[in-house]
């Protein structure tokens, strides 16, 4: 039976900034666009909060359903990185599935909570989808994240439905800061799993899992984490044109160099690991490097 210590390693608490950054992004892009004198609403912090809750239940219930569904299929058992409850035979596979959809459960709450207060019921459907896609990322008969499908939904859910969903929860509109914010988390959010994946080339290859790290091989897979960086890049200077001090952003990506360099200089394994680590620190200190100049 699994420890207190290894579900919540199970849960894989690396991530969260993942689910965290997007919804700062999307505060911080409502902020930008109060203005009392035209009438127009700004940020709002319970409604954030809400968002922030339904964003990480849905990031931990994704990684208990990957847990479970990879453990059942056995490709997890030789793979180097953290606990896998069910590849490591550390809890009963039922049990994680049920983990994996209590999370989904309290992300629909809050989430229907979100869109009542904030009457964006153009969310509901959204909402339906991000859950339906994160249990089809390595669930069920055919899963589209062993068909190198896994970035497209990190991209769009954990980058463009999070941020833009967070900014139209609070001001009922979109604005170019934050598709511009949206574009850059994504692109940040998928270079984890980008790592991820280009670590575990050798026992996805083994076992049949087709990730896009797998499709494009290992020097493709190095130039596509980097491409993410520039893109995220090029989004926060774009910003500028908007709000002059939002560069400042990137303050906080200076953190990911170490595994950057990791990446570039074609390290391999549990070497990779902290890239990981460190990219999702990056993509969360690049959302509140850049929180005060959107929103001032």
């Amino acid at each position: 039976m699994a420890t207190i210590k290894q579900w919540i390693a199970g849960a894989r608490p690396r991530t969260l900034p993942a689910a965290i950054a997007p919804v700062i992004v999307g505060t911080a892009a409502a902020a930008a666009h109060r203005n009392p004198e035209e009438g127009l609403p700004g940020a709002n912090l319970g409604l954030a909060l809400l968002a922030m809750l339904v964003s990480c239940c849905l990031q931990i219930g994704v990684n208990y359903a990957n847990d479970y569904s990879d453990g059942i299929r056995g490709t997890d058992e030789e793979r180097v990185g953290p606990v896998r409850l069910v590849g490591q035979r550390l809890a009963d596979p039922a049990n994680v599935k049920i983990a994996a959809f209590t999370f989904f459960g309290l992300g629909a709450f809050a989430g229907f909570t979100l869109v009542a207060l904030s009457q964006a019921w153009i969310l509901i459907p959204i909402g339906v989808l991000a859950i339906i896609a994160a249990w089809r990322y390595t669930g069920g008969d055919n899963p589209y994240g062993y068909r190198g499908l896994g970035e497209v939904y990190v991209f769009i859910f954990f980058g463009l439905v999070a941020t833009l969903g967070t900014l139209y929860t609070q001001i009922g509109t979109l604005t170019v800061v934050g598709v511009l914010g949206a574009i850059a988390v994504g692109s940040l959010a998928t270079a984890i799993l980008v790592a991820n994946n280009l670590r575990d080339i050798p026992t996805d290859s083994v076992t049949g899992k087709r990730t896009l790290a797998v499709r494009l091989g290992d020097a493709r897979t190095r130039q596509l984490y980097l491409g993410l960086f520039a893109v995220a890049i090029v989004c926060t200077l774009l910003m500028a044109f908007w709000r002059p001090w939002a560069p400042l952003g990137l303050l906080g990506l200076v953190i990911a160099w170490p595994g950057i360099q990791a990446v570039r200089s074609g390290e391999t394994g549990r070497a990779l690991i902290p890239a990981l680590a460190l990219t999702g620190f990056a993509e969360l200190m690049w959302a509140v490097w850049l929180f005060a100049p959107l929103a001032r």
